[in-house]
């Protein structure tokens, strides 16, 4: 590529396109492919026969091999662009020469093409490994085209083209040494594309009225696009719900996760809780501690109750207004009697009960006189 570059520039000129036009080889990458003349290949040098030792062996910059590939190249793809870059890169100093038929010959003999041959035909010109293109090329190649076009070699798969009523069109070419094999690129053909749109047809017919399409333009029935339309839309609908599944499983898996964390986290607070109400409120704990000390700071405060009361609640059972100065004395003799006695307005002396007292409490209090 490098040298094809440099060669354009020390090549520029106004003779430039004269030697393109004449077929010499392709100075630069940057512009597509020639059509083939139709008068046929024109140059001042002597194009003599070559055998593909001498090919191999490599040729003046000015008498380069010219290597013919033919072809429909209908749907044109790598398969395509695979075998015509062998063939470019058989020999050191290579002219590559591709024929395309045209929709007369092709439907004629292979069948109904997708591209038209002016569709084909600008397919071949942009690319890379072409450096020239013959329009309308023939089914089968005579001796008088292969001089016209100067051509040295042809390269082709090596399987037997059966067509046109021969079992190998190209067994004069073999027969000639004129015939240089390329290997076909498995797992992809024009075939099998077509094979693949036709079999989802139906996918087909409904992007392309996503897409804007009329049914006219595909050739589909009034009922057809409808049915086609419906089922559009209940694909979209079956997406929305795929994807509002999708979305809920999401959030209730997340609120699993956060239910799960919760649970966790409130058995651990609960375990934590129950703790320490037990080391609070347990048999030994502080709480007892707490009511132990206060019920003796309870006791050592409060006065000690009196063990027998009054059954009416009179002042004079009371250890301070009960009291006598005296020790009891006889109940029969009149001397016992407390001569302090009269100081309490509601005894009676003779009341059993005032004696009762007197006698059950003989203590001597502080502020009695002695």
């Amino acid at each position: 590529m490098v040298g094809r570059r440099r060669g354009s520039r020390a090549n520029s000129g106004p003779h430039r396109p004269q030697q393109q036009c004449s077929g010499g080889p392709r100075k630069t990458l940057r512009e597509p492919a020639l059509f083939a003349k139709k008068t046929g290949y024109e140059s001042e040098v002597p194009h003599e026969k070559m055998t593909i030792a001498q090919a191999k062996r490599g040729t003046p910059a000015v008498r380069p091999v010219r290597v013919y590939a033919d072809g429909i190249f209908d749907l044109f793809h790598s398969g395509h662009a695979r075998a015509l870059m062998q063939a470019k890169n058989l020999f050191p100093n290579t002219h590559l020469i591709v024929g395309v038929c045209s929709d007369e010959l092709t439907h004629k003999y292979k069948g109904y093409t997708v591209m038209t041959e002016s569709e084909r035909y600008e397919a071949l010109i942009h690319c890379r490994y072409v450096d020239e293109v013959v329009r309308d090329a023939p089914w089968t190649l005579s001796p008088d085209f292969l001089k016209k076009h100067k051509i040295d070699f042809v390269a082709h798969d090596d399987i037997p083209y059966t067509s046109a009523g021969s079992e190998d069109v190209y067994k004069h070419i073999k027969e000639a040494g004129m015939f240089v094999a390329t290997q076909r690129t498995d797992g992809i053909s024009t075939s099998d594309l077509i094979t693949r749109i036709v079999r989802d047809y139906d996918l087909y017919v409904r992007r392309n009225l996503q897409r804007g399409y009329t049914a006219r333009d595909l050739n589909v029935s009034f009922i057809r696009e409808k049915k086609i339309r419906l089922q559009n839309q209940v694909d979209r609908m079956k997406e929305t719900v795929k994807t509002v599944e999708e979305k809920s499983k999401h959030f209730v898996f997340k609120v699993e996760e956060k239910s799960h964390d919760l649970i966790q986290k409130w058995e651990e607070k609960s375990r934590e809780f129950i703790g320490n109400f037990l080391e609070l409120f347990g048999p030994e704990g502080a709480w007892h501690v707490i009511q132990e000390q206060s019920g003796r700071m309870l006791q050592a405060l409060s006065p000690y109750a009196s063990p027998v009361a009054s059954p009416r609640g009179s002042p004079s059972s009371s250890p301070t207004r009960g009291r006598s100065p005296s020790p009891p004395s006889s109940p029969t003799s009149p001397s016992s009697r407390s001569p302090r006695s009269p100081r309490s307005p509601h005894s009676s002396p003779t009341s059993p009960s005032s004696r009762k007292g007197a006698s059950a409490y003989p203590l001597t209090f502080l502020g009695d006189d002695e």
